[in-house]
């Protein structure tokens, strides 16, 4: 998918809202555990009853891989019904990879060929040569760690390098990379004071950000400090949007909360034009 037909549907659904799919088999109804393939049930309820509120779907890759060969089939069929029934919807796999030279390019291929996902998340600590073969894929976008909303990020991303925050160096160096257009970056939403700066650093870059919902972050300050001229944002809720019931009705309970974050969205987007 390219950046322009992101951006328009994110003008046609006045929303930039990305629904995490994040399953945990302890936190689905248990209804669902009968099926045949429950992670894949699940996530089938959720799409049909969210597609029209968000502009892409993130499956966090370790959710599936916890359950072995049925959690990675469940992942490929969620996939393939998203990108045959809903081609215009941006997929993520938010699988965090990075490592170097063909390794890398391994990584790409399984999730940019044989899976199809649109984009990728990656870890940028390996540096140039670790995050290069994902961006050598045409039309497939690398969304790479710069400032992440656990407690953590202070540990590293924070810490000045030559009086310079490092992930301040880790945005700036990236620019410079081959095919650097391709590059997105996840900036996590309890962090909305940074965002100002990181703008300064890559002005039209997408940010996906997490921690919206559960993590505590808030919609409106990040959009204060990092909505772009292309809007440039995808905002991600997991847990707030998919586990809004564990009852036979938690599609439509989802899709209420998902309908709470895009009417918020769709009333930012009509100020910035007024």
């Amino acid at each position: 998918m390219t950046t322009q037909a992101l951006i328009n549907q994110i003008k046609k659904k006045k929303s930039f809202l990305c629904i995490g799919l994040d399953v945990d088999l302890n936190k689905i109804p248990p209804h669902l555990l009968k099926r045949e393939d429950p992670i894949f049930a699940f996530n089938k309820a959720i799409i049909d009853a969210t597609h029209h509120l968000c502009v892409a779907y993130k499956p966090n890759i370790a959710f599936y891989e916890a359950y072995g060969l049925k959690g990675w089939k469940s992942l490929e069929k969620t996939i393939q019904y998203l990108n045959t029934n809903h081609p215009e919807i941006f997929t993520i796999a938010d699988a965090k990879r990075g490592d170097i030279g063909n390794t890398s390019t391994m990584y790409a291929k399984a999730f940019f060929e044989d899976l199809a996902f649109d984009s990728v998340t990656v870890a940028p600590y390996m540096g140039k040569d670790s995050v290069e073969p994902f961006l050598a894929f045409e039309n497939k976008h690398t969304i790479m760690l710069a400032l992440t909303s656990n407690e953590g990020a202070f540990d590293f991303q924070t810490k000045k390098v030559d009086d310079k925050e490092l992930y301040k160096t880790v945005l700036e160096t990236s620019k410079n990379w081959k095919n650097s257009e391709n590059l997105m970056y996840v900036v996590g939403a309890t962090k909305a004071e940074y965002f100002a700066e990181i703008r300064k650093i890559v002005p039209n870059s997408f940010l996906l950000v997490p921690g919206v919902g559960a993590q505590g972050g808030n919609l409106q300050d990040v959009c204060k400090y990092g909505l772009s001229k292309n809007v440039g944002l995808l905002i991600n809720s997991s847990r707030g949007i998919i586990y809004a019931s564990n009852d036979e009705n938690f599609a439509e309970k989802a899709a209420l909360k998902a309908e709470e974050l895009q009417k918020e969205m769709s009333v930012i987007l009509s100020n910035r034009i007024s």
